[in-house]
């Protein structure tokens, strides 16, 4: 029979191992080591993963650019000009065709008879408006912008009236950095656009309007004979793009120069072409500018 005092000493020891603090055991009864969080190699994922969301937001945009130029350009395949096809506009619903003699100049003060609205052909200013992507503003001189066209520029004219700030900014993107064109706003036109080419005409509805960019492709510095001045400058300096020659939409006086140029002064000077590559009229007084020791007479 057991004594006391062993059946004391028992319970005393398993007193002890309750009380004594338990041990978590890993493998083989090592204790198990606190689990690192691996900073490094997330970071790492996540500044992947940013680098490829910053090359898709970088590329993606320029890959759907690029897509909707060559399809763009396929789409305007058949209105760029060639010699079997110079004048791709003909088949162009709506255009207007009319031919103007050409190098019939007026003084800066006198106002041409336009037959028609906005003019795209027949006498104009020795000035020609600047025609290197510009956007005016303001509404310029006929007389001034029909120069422009005989360069071989495309003249949009929107009818400020019917078109708003966002058609405006549409039709922008045809001229801005594009040489050869040039835009203005025409009070009182009968359509919401007009686009002009020397001898050329489309006036259309929407700014949308896809017969717009079928027009400047067929027409813009066409080089098959669908305007005068093949190879001439746009550039004038000269022209002040910010306050240009005012748009008169007054009724043509008695005194206007008619479209055979009947009227028109003989003093009025001859345009200033090749010259150093200025552009604009020869000043008040002045007959003719030097040329330059070898240079050809502007046109050769």
């Amino acid at each position: 029979m057991p004594s006391s005092t062993s059946a004391t000493s028992a319970k005393a020891v398993r007193a002890a191992g309750k009380s004594s603090p338990s041990r978590k055991k890993g493998k083989g009864n090592i204790p198990g080591k606190k689990r690192e969080t691996p900073w490094a190699l997330i970071g790492a994922g996540v500044a992947i993963i940013a680098l490829i969301g910053l090359l898709a937001y970088s590329l993606v945009p320029k890959y759907l650019d690029q897509a909707a130029m060559r399809e763009a350009q396929t789409d305007l395949k058949e209105w760029v000009p060639t010699k079997e096809n110079p004048d791709p506009s003909t088949k162009i619903e709506g255009v207007v065709k009319t031919e103007y003699p050409a190098g019939m100049h007026v003084q800066s003060t006198q106002r041409v008879a336009y037959d028609k609205a906005p003019a795209f052909g027949g006498p104009h200013d020795s000035a020609w408006a600047n025609c290197t992507g510009t956007v005016y503003a303001k509404p310029i001189r006929q007389e001034n912008a029909v120069h422009s066209l005989e360069h071989g520029a495309i003249w949009i004219t929107y009818n400020p009236d019917k078109v708003n700030a966002d058609g405006v900014s549409t039709l922008s993107k045809f001229v801005q950095g594009r040489e050869q064109s040039l835009m203005s706003p025409y009070p009182g036109l009968d359509s919401p656009v007009s686009v002009q080419s020397w001898g050329h005409q489309l006036k259309v509805n929407s700014v949308d309007d896809p017969r717009i960019k079928q027009f400047i492709s067929a027409l813009r510095a066409n080089p098959y004979g669908a305007y005068p001045e093949v190879g001439a400058s746009c550039s004038n300096p000269g022209f002040d793009a910010a306050n240009p020659p005012p748009f008169d939409s007054s009724p043509y006086g008695p005194d206007a120069v008619k479209m055979d140029g009947t009227g028109a002064k003989n003093d009025a000077p001859a345009e200033l072409g090749g010259a150093g590559g200025l552009g604009g009229a020869l000043p008040p007084g002045v007959q003719s500018i030097p040329m330059p020791t070898g240079a050809a007479p502007a046109g050769q």
